[in-house]
């Protein structure tokens, strides 16, 4: 008689983490102790990412069905949302938490630059634009009345130009330039691209916090349009834990759809 030894089957957390995976993680931190606040997220990375966030270390984030409630309970991405209905918020109820400030949006910008201005709205000169995109929509609001970051899917000199065409979202000098009432409210706080994580310098200009495993500092700035503030020797984003690995590829984005918009 022979026999038989049936291995145990690998563990989902024993593949290297991907670039998309670093990326999720990163995206989470941006809402690292955020507290009790709306967290809305443009983007499958980002959308991954602030539920990674509340499942693990952001425990009282909101998260909306993209309708008229806040839902408690695992979402995973790409299915329709469902779980225990934490709060009734309509339309109205929105705009009031907004210019309360209790919101943290990741919006997806076509354009920034050095202070993290950004454009959502066109693209050329003002009078006649060679394309014409979404509009200014919240970016305006959101800037000025809560926490805002940025989700770049594809860096490049293309999105990170000297001069953006329009100011959709206001960047940090122009913040300071109007004076204490904008000031206020006003909390960029942090870029995130496929390439590199970036954050503030103290005189509001965009710096490179860390780069992404495989990622050189130099491929950073050749595909930046302006010059990013560096402080001596530049880090790399830290890899996804053994934990949340398994919470992204078992639970929140079992279909993979984080690899569609970043690869690597």
């Amino acid at each position: 008689m022979t026999s038989t030894t049936t291995s145990a089957p690998e563990s989902t957390t024993d593949a290297p983490a991907t670039r998309a995976e670093v990326c999720v993680a990163a995206a989470a931190d941006l809402f690292r102790d955020n507290g009790e606040m709306i967290a809305s997220a443009f983007g499958t990375i980002p959308a991954i990412g602030v539920r990674l966030a509340r499942e693990t270390f952001s425990p009282d984030l909101l998260i909306s069905d993209g309708e008229a409630y806040m839902l408690r309970g695992t979402n995973p991405v790409g299915k329709k949302p469902q779980g225990d209905v934490e709060a009734w918020t309509p339309f109205r109820t929105i705009f009031d938490l907004v210019w309360y400030g209790k919101r943290h949006v990741v919006m997806i910008p076509s354009q920034v630059d050095a202070y993290a201005n950004t454009n959502i709205s066109a693209i050329g000169e003002y009078s006649k634009p060679k394309v014409q995109l979404l509009g200014v929509r919240g970016g305006p609001g959101n800037t000025v009345s809560h926490p805002t970051s940025y989700w770049v899917p594809k860096h490049s000199s293309r999105v990170f130009v000297p001069n953006v065409d329009m100011v959709s979202g206001v960047g940090n000098d122009r913040a300071a330039e109007a004076g204490p009432a904008a000031q206020r409210y006003h909390d960029l706080r942090g870029v995130l691209t496929n390439l590199a994580v970036l954050d503030f310098a103290d005189d509001g200009r965009l710096r490179l916090a860390s780069v992404h495993p495989g990622v050189t500092v130099e491929q950073v700035q050749q595909a930046t349009g302006f010059d990013l503030v560096i402080d001596g020797d530049v880090p790399e984003t830290r890899q996804p834990t053994a934990e949340e690995l398994r919470l992204i590829r078992e639970v929140l984005d079992p279909k993979g759809l984080r690899d569609k918009e970043v690869s690597g």
